[in-house]
């Protein structure tokens, strides 16, 4: 839905409103064209409702006001003492259009001082589920999500089976754009695993500021740009079309910004010509090829010691392939008395299964390539244009016609394209086991998530449930994502301070009780 769209439609629900309440405005003492005025209408329809103006903004914020409108519709009606049972059952079934219904037909007063406390335990319980679940939708959308990561690109850094918190406000929180959605689920609906959003409508979506911006080294959660599959993990060959921010989410590190010249050599990523220096948590792993003297590895040796957790390749008697290994295991291995070899496997045969899938360049020898920055110009010929192409036509929305070395977009020959957003490139420390940016290309803007900051849970996925102690990475629990130095867990002041609350819960309640004797 464009912005023109999105507007009409807005008006519309103007209208809608306007035409099923001018009537109870007036009954409640107000005057009939205060039902008429976006946003204010809203505002003194709260009054009307004897609920807090700051109801009003609940019902501007995608999803949670698919929660707020139907209690806005039955807390309407009750003003007007419209009480029953069956009047609340018709104001949701009928997506409140039963208040028309009372609006024209019904002589009904306003009851101006009604109480707001629930009648009974039922009625208690249901006011208190949508108030958490309006406040859990809010801080999921705009401030705070969790977040689990389910497989070994950030191996080291971040361990599969690692529950992250993923704030949204460090990038800037991302409006969404999907109207019409379960709240606090993604693309599928767990367990039954059936969309869980309408596609239309859909909203034009605009980022609050951010903290901080985007550097080089820092993991991003985002939008996976190429995300039509079926499932998360279906290959095969079905689509479907999703909205921005119902892509599968993807989380990787970022190795180059906007306005950047990318390229690796020999498995080295080098940025604006240099060697990008890593991180200090940062442990970039590769495949090695090991040769023994024919004596076998101790499985505890490679797992335990090593910490080699994406396995090893038996390919002879003495012939090995690790996967996942740091510079520093890779230099302990060659220290192992039985190896005779320890060899870094890297590729040299060109391939266009690589980005831009025209070039003959492979993941440890690639570019190098140009990271678009907004505003900046580059020139289009039938070589650039596959590094553009997709920027052109799926994220900025362009139409894009080529015609032999003719290249038309929205209808006029261009020989060159002004970027309107910035991009990125996303990699994962697994270096040999990551599907990333050297495949499907640049990360939009508009595609970011937000910025991992603590783990608050680790499941060893090697460990089954029935050794639930030994499957808690404790180690972990409570780390933050960023900093420096190896990772502290804070689980221990975590425990100290749910102890305080709880004990300072049970004294108040214990004295209230005291005080009510």
């Amino acid at each position: 839905m464009t912005l023109y769209q999105w507007f009409i439609f807005f008006l519309v629900i103007q209208i809608v409103h306007y035409l099923g309440t001018w009537k109870l405005y007036q009954k409640a003492g107000r005057k009939s064209w205060e039902a008429a005025v976006p946003v204010y209408n809203a505002i003194i329809l709260m009054k009307i409702i004897n609920r807090p103006w700051w109801w009003a903004f609940l019902l501007f914020i995608p999803i949670v006001n698919l929660i707020m409108f139907p209690v806005v519709w039955v807390e309407t009606l009750r003003s007007f003492g419209k009480n029953s049972q069956l009047d609340t059952i018709l104001g949701v079934a009928t997506l409140g259009l039963y208040i028309y219904y009372v609006n024209y037909t019904q002589d009904v007063t306003h009851i101006k001082d009604r109480s707001l406390h629930p009648k009974n335990a039922t009625a208690d319980f249901v006011s208190s589920i949508l108030f958490a679940i309006v406040v859990a939708t809010t801080v999921h959308t705009y401030v705070m999500q969790p977040f689990v990561i389910p497989t070994s690109s950030l191996e080291k850094s971040l361990l599969v089976g690692d529950f992250l918190f993923v704030s949204k406000f460090h990038y800037g929180a991302r409006t969404p754009t999907t109207a019409v959605g379960l709240p606090m689920v993604h693309d599928s609906i767990p367990i039954v695993r059936t969309k869980s959003y309408l596609s239309w409508p859909q909203l034009p979506s605009f980022r609050f500021p951010g903290i901080e911006s985007i550097k080089t080294n820092d993991i991003v959660v985002f939008n996976w740009p190429i995300d039509t599959v079926y499932k998360f993990r279906d290959r095969s060959g079905r689509r479907v079309d999703k909205p921005l921010d119902k892509k599968s989410n993807y989380v990787k590190r970022c190795l180059g910004i906007p306005g950047d010249s990318l390229q690796i050599k020999n498995g080295d990523v080098y940025v604006n010509g240099k060697m990008l220096p890593m991180h200090d948590r940062q442990k970039v792993q590769y495949s090695y090829d090991v040769i023994t003297d024919g004596t076998q590895f101790n499985p505890d040796y490679v797992y335990n010691d090593l910490q080699i957790t994406d396995g090893v390749s038996v390919n002879s008697q003495n012939s090995y392939t690790f996967f996942a290994v740091t510079d520093e295991n890779a230099a302990r291995l060659r220290n192992n008395p039985i190896v005779k070899s320890v060899t870094k496997r890297i590729d040299t045969d060109g391939t266009t299964s690589v980005f831009p899938h025209t070039k003959n360049w492979n993941t440890d020898n690639y570019g190098p390539i140009y990271i678009p920055q907004a505003g900046k110009t580059v020139a289009l010929n039938k070589e650039t244009l596959p590094f553009y192409k997709m920027i052109i036509t799926d994220y900025e929305k362009n139409d894009l016609q080529v015609n032999g070395d003719e290249i038309r977009i929205n209808g006029k020959v261009v020989k060159d394209y002004t970027f309107k957003m910035d991009y990125y490139w996303m990699m994962g420390d697994n270096r040999h086991n990551s599907e990333d940016s050297r495949y499907w290309g640049y990360v939009p803007a508009d595609h970011i998530v937000g910025k991992p900051v603590f783990i608050w849970m680790s499941l060893d996925q090697n460990v089954p449930w029935s050794k639930a102690i030994d499957k808690i990475r404790w180690n972990r629990l409570f780390t933050t994502v960023g900093g420096s130095g190896e990772p502290v867990s804070y689980f221990i002041y975590f425990v100290i301070l749910l102890a305080g609350w709880f004990g300072f819960d049970f004294y108040r309640k214990r004295k209230k009780k005291k005080a009510d004797l």
